[in-house]
């Protein structure tokens, strides 16, 4: 048996800390929750936290959201797709838009439905992947302002999702000035900068983000309490609000070096052999969760003691060394995780979904 939890006191901790944070930068927030996969145990307690945006990459997770609180403001963070406008227009408040032709569906729905739907068209800043060019951003613009039922909040950017791109002072200047120069020529005043993401948090620490960058959107660094420039744990947040633990379902003393001819697993990966290894043997645990649910490198356990022996479809395999805590058949080994680790646990109908505190 298999479960990851959510400690709530710990992920309370991490949100107070950051709303903190950001209310000292004079900066909005949302929480993105596409880490929850629509969980709606999770998602009604990431609202009972206070948040007044919640953001997601599926539809259906923004419906699940809406039933549980409609008053909660809920962003779409990715470009939608034309065959879910009509969703859209129902469960999204505000979406991320990059296509004139999709704007144009998403205003004539949104007048059907008789309401007012908000965008933040995301500009492209050198990582790649939804954005409109900057040197078209001024003619898109001119085309879309003036869409009935579009209200247009202002700009945004995504960077470190796709090639890893890292965010820079330079580049959220760059952002801040496309924002100035529309305003200007049209006449508007845009609100909203939507130039922060988890991996920008790092930065006002050392006052890198300029002043009109004042729009965060927060995923990873709430549910970890992760610096994404250094690894590490920002000082003050949690890394362990989210854990996972396997039941262990066979613990025998084996030998360290596989017998017979070795070709590629399932996995298409292939193992070489150490010979000073032959002769040697240690306790192999086998666990009750595996490559369906998740990677094993997603996997950090606590217990240092022990090592990633591999993994097959519902089989995970860890070396226990000399077993120095004598874990036995039926114990429990407990993991942190890492954000795409935990994605894909959240993600699985074979894995338990608890509340700690």
């Amino acid at each position: 048996m298999a479960e990851i939890s959510i400690s709530l006191k710990k992920l309370k901790h991490n949100y107070n800390f950051l709303d903190n944070l950001f209310k000292r930068h004079n900066i909005q927030w949302g929480i993105v929750t596409k880490l929850l996969c629509g969980n709606h145990l999770y998602i009604k307690e990431v609202i009972a936290l206070g948040a007044k945006e919640l953001m997601d990459s599926r539809i259906s997770n923004l419906r699940t959201i809406k039933r549980i609180d409609p008053e909660v403001k809920t962003i779409y963070i990715k470009p939608p797709p034309r065959r879910s406008i009509r969703s859209l227009v129902r469960y999204a408040d505000v979406s991320l838009n990059t296509d004139l032709e999709t704007m144009k569906l998403i205003s004539m729905e949104a007048q059907r439905q008789d309401k007012i739907h908000e965008v933040i068209i995301m500009v492209e800043m050198g990582e790649l992947r939804e954005g409109v060019m900057g040197e078209k951003l001024v003619d898109f613009y001119a085309k879309v302002f003036e869409l009935p039922n579009i209200s247009i909040l202002g700009f945004g950017t995504n960077l470190n999702c796709l090639y890893g791109v890292m965010p820079s002072r330079d580049k959220l200047i760059q952002l801040s000035l496309y924002k100035q120069i529309v305003e200007v020529k049209f006449n508007r005043k845009l609100n909203l900068l939507s130039g922060g993401t988890s991996v920008t948090i790092p930065m006002l620490s050392k006052k890198q983000v300029p002043p009109g960058v004042n729009h965060f959107r927060v995923g990873e660094t709430l549910y970890f309490g992760a610096n994404l420039w250094t690894g590490k744990t920002i000082k003050g947040m949690k890394d362990d609000v989210i854990t996972f633990k396997a039941e262990i379902i066979e613990l025998i003393e084996k030998p360290v070096v596989p017998e017979g001819t070795l070709q590629e697993n399932p996995s298409g990966e292939s193992y070489e052999i150490d010979a000073s290894d032959y002769g040697k043997t240690s306790w192999r645990a086998l666990l009750d969760v595996g490559l369906l649910d998740i990677s094993p490198d997603f996997l950090i356990p606590i217990d240092k003691n022990m090592e990633m022996a591999g993994a097959s479809s519902d089989i995970l395999v860890l070396d226990l060394g000399k077993n120095p805590r004598k874990y036995k058949v039926g114990d429990f080994i407990k993991f942190k995780l890492k954000y795409m680790g935990a994605l894909r646990l959240f993600n699985s109908d074979y894995i338990i979904k608890r509340l700690e505190d």
